[in-house]
């Protein structure tokens, strides 16, 4: 990571945001529709609440990048695992709210080894396979941190929603999991681990309940 102007006497928050993306050849990739805008909302109110703000942010963002706080880009699911590895400093909080490619392309039929893959030569089938996820290692690289996931569902309703953020909270050994999608409806619940549910209406107010979560000075 580059030189950082963070301060290293004050608690430190990361917040990661924004799509990451998985290059099909030189020129094309696969991607999502994440703006980074929660994660802009996310550190200035982290920042107004006495947080030392670090924005790992997508550079396929289109919301404004936060202002007053450290930001750095990442591309791919591995550049950001890269970024967090080579923190300054060990944060006190990870506020995961990047949207990671859940596949990668694994190889491609009919491409014939072209950097940029021409049209004249027809269609062309692409094998995705399951990309690494960054949520499940955070608790290994950060033991002591409060760390916060986030669960998007289109699929289901909001009690199965729900079942699989708490599932996320168990397996990632996580400290809460923020829930949204149209399986919850909507809004946005941040789901704890002992099965409270805060509800928000939209993304400012949850950014300020995030903020105002009480954060113990070692979570683990």
């Amino acid at each position: 990571m580059p030189a950082s102007s963070i301060n290293p006497l004050k608690p430190l928050a990361v917040v990661t945001c924004g799509p990451a993306y998985s290059p099909i050849d030189s020129v094309r990739r696969i991607t999502n529709f994440a703006t980074g805008e929660i994660g802009a909302i996310l550190s200035r109110a982290l920042r107004q609440a006495g947080w030392e703000v670090l924005c790992l942010r997508g550079e396929g963002s289109t919301a404004l990048a936060p202002e007053g706080v450290d930001v750095h880009s990442f591309s791919t699911n591995e550049s950001l695992a890269t970024l967090l590895q080579d923190l300054p400093q060990k944060p006190n909080a990870i506020f995961h709210a990047a949207a990671l490619c859940d596949f990668q392309v694994a190889s491609i039929d009919g491409a014939g080894g072209m950097k940029k893959i021409p049209t004249r030569d027809g269609a062309v089938s692409l094998h995705l396979e399951p990309a690494p996820k960054i949520l499940p290692r955070l608790r290994e690289w950060f033991p002591e941190a409060f760390i916060v996931g986030w669960k998007y569902e289109l699929d289901g309703d909001r009690s199965a929603a729900l079942s699989k953020g708490e599932d996320q909270i168990r397996e990632c050994r996580t400290n809460a999991c923020v829930v949204n999608g149209a399986a919850f409806g909507p809004g946005f619940g941040i789901l704890l681990p002992d099965g409270r549910l805060l509800e928000e209406p939209h993304k400012t107010a949850l950014a300020g309940a995030l903020a105002g979560l009480r954060v113990p000075a070692s979570a683990s």
